[in-house]
């Protein structure tokens, strides 16, 4: 990925087209480095989203939804205060920098027009959200603080006047000509990326590199064309957002030929920025959130898988119970060939055809029938662990079941969905129960909230995301005629069609969800079973979230996460 100068030119670009002059009617913080507002331009409500996310900054309009804290954090409510009801007159690139002004008109306590900026820094882990009071010149709050004693060239506390990061020395390529550009570089000194790199102000590496790629062998002559060509796009804002779909994914604004794969253009550039960040800076809020939830699962999984290994030796050694038995009865049969002390006896063989010889040992110290009955009771102890230790076997495989099934839904929760997962494994007595302190009224436990999706004919589809919810969803919300979905004997979500005969666009779309929320997410050619939820029952006794169902039909699909995001309600 590269948000770099050039892309902030291009983003600034399309949201001046679009939400300039618009006015800002909502303005929340889901979370603690992002901001989203709901800006009214030209009779459409658009959403707009801001990040200061160490690896996920950014600033675009977004499809997404973001949730809403009950408790606005106190920057939240500053700029609430500030900004709700402002008009956006302009967007502002600081240069090529991936630093942007949004110019923002509007009224203060007493009803007198003032003038605030908001400022994004795109500038990875050092990435910042700002609020600037223009007629005074400092800031009012952002998002991160810093003091003096952490950067002595420009400190970002409230009340301190604003000043830009450092400049590097690079020129901008709107003023660079191509001309000059190319005495900028020393051909002798090679590594011709870094030289670019290092000239140009908003130039990525990424972009560098694929100046050097397409000129080829061309020489001078070659980067001349390439850097003019990039030049005339920025001038006359000719862009096209499009992203390389590889293993590891790259988005830009410009066509790029370094790359391989499959290449997915967008109509806009926030389109392209939505479909690439999507999703990403939650699921690393999540990660973080769950690191330990998802360590413990691992671990009681293996745990059980280490147990299975360790019962699988006892069942071989129990194997070996019916040898004993015999052993024992041809002892008996043969008790007046024993002599006290003997440590060995041959007898025959009278379960072999051949009526061969075979020898028994002895305990010396015991007497023939003793030793006998050593034998017997050693069959009656090898049987009944088999028996045992087959029952613990199923338990175990159980078990490692009922873990695969809660990291799969910890690997693809939401926020929401991770409290929801550790107050089961407090019921399932797997983690200890929180203690309630003294005087705190205990919160009744909130309903689970399967996630909805609409199917393109505006059928409403329903997805648990852990066992709570998918619990909730096939028990409680489904009526008996609806259609149930599931991934075919592996790990996944419950899916619910609110209707008894749903389209077969409607059945297909579902059934690509239930493979999107499973095991086999990223693979081609999903089995998906569906039935009638008065076919589908949970086993009494058996795990959250565990069913047992028949009268199934069988699709096969292959997930497609941007299809699936076009179908979330």
């Amino acid at each position: 990925m590269s948000f770099d100068g050039i892309v902030t030119r291009a983003i600034t670009h399309e949201l001046n087209e679009t939400i300039q002059s618009g006015r800002i009617m909502k303005i929340y913080q889901p979370t603690e480095t992002e901001l989203v507002f709901t800006v009214r331009s030209n009779r459409q409500k658009h959403t707009l989203v801001l990040s200061a996310h160490p690896s996920y900054a950014r600033f675009h309009l977004t499809d997404d939804t973001y949730h809403n804290p009950k408790e606005p954090p106190m920057l939240c409510m500053l700029l609430r205060k500030h900004l709700i009801g402002g008009f956006i007159e302009r967007i502002e690139q600081v240069s090529m920098e991936r630093i942007v002004k949004f110019h923002i008109r509007t009224r203060n306590e007493i009803g007198d027009e003032t003038m605030k900026t908001l400022i994004i820094e795109v500038m990875g882990k050092h990435s910042n959200i700002l609020l600037v009071d223009e007629e005074q010149g400092h800031m009012l709050d952002s998002i991160k603080h810093l003091p003096p004693s952490q950067n002595r060239h420009r400190t970002i506390m409230p009340g301190q006047p604003y000043k830009l990061p450092p400049e590097q020395g690079k020129i901008n390529p709107t003023e660079l000509e191509p001309d000059e550009f190319l005495k900028k570089l020393d051909f002798n000194s090679g590594k011709m990326d870094k030289q670019i790199l290092g000239t140009v102000m908003g130039f990525s590496p990424m972009i560098s590199k694929e100046i050097v790629h397409q000129a080829g062998l061309g020489g001078p002559d070659g980067l001349k064309e390439v850097y003019r060509a990039v030049r005339e796009r920025l001038l006359n804002h000719d862009y096209s957002p499009q992203i390389h779909r590889a293993e590891r994914e790259q988005f830009y604004v410009l066509p790029l030929n370094e790359f391989s794969g499959e290449v997915e253009e967008f109509d806009s550039v926030s389109a392209m920025l939505d479909d690439y960040y999507s999703g990403k800076a939650e699921r690393d809020r999540v990660k973080q959130q769950a690191g330990d939830l998802f360590r413990f699962l691992k671990n009681e999984r293996d745990k059980n898988k280490r147990k299975i290994k360790k019962h699988e030796e006892t069942l071989k050694r129990s194997e070996a119970a019916e040898d004993y038995q015999k052993l024992g009865e041809l002892l008996t049969a043969h008790m007046h060939m024993v002599k006290p002390g003997d440590e060995l006896v041959t007898v025959i063989d009278y379960y072999d055809p051949d009526q061969s010889e075979m020898t028994v040992e002895l305990n010396p110290n015991k007497s023939p029938s003793e030793n006998a009955q050593s034998y017997f009771q050693t069959y009656q102890k090898l049987k009944k662990s088999k028996q045992v230790v087959q029952k613990e076997i199923e338990r175990a495989e159980d078990e490692i079941q009922y873990f695969e099934r809660l990291i799969q839904q910890v690997e693809s929760a939401r926020e929401e969905d991770i409290e929801e997962i550790r107050e089961e494994l407090r019921e399932e007595g797997y983690m200890k129960k929180k203690s309630a302190s003294k005087g705190k009224k205990k919160n009744k436990p909130s309903k689970p909230s399967p996630e909805s999706f609409e199917s393109t004919d505006g059928t409403l589809i329903y997805v648990g995301r852990n066992n709570k919810q998918n619990e909730y969803l096939t028990n409680r919300m489904a009526r008996k005629t609806d259609i149930w979905l599931h991934a075919k004997d592996i790990p996944g979500s419950h899916v619910v069609i609110k209707d008894e005969d749903p389209s077969e666009d409607t059945l297909l779309e579902a059934a690509q969800l239930a493979a999107n929320f499973s095991k086999f997410s990223k693979s081609s050619s999903v089995p998906v079973d569906y039935t009638q939820i008065r076919n589908v029952k949970k086993p009494s006794g058996a795990k959250p979230g565990f069913v047992t169902y028949d009268h199934q039909q069988t699709l096969f699909v292959t997930p497609d996460a941007s299809f699936i995001k076009k179908l979330k309600k």
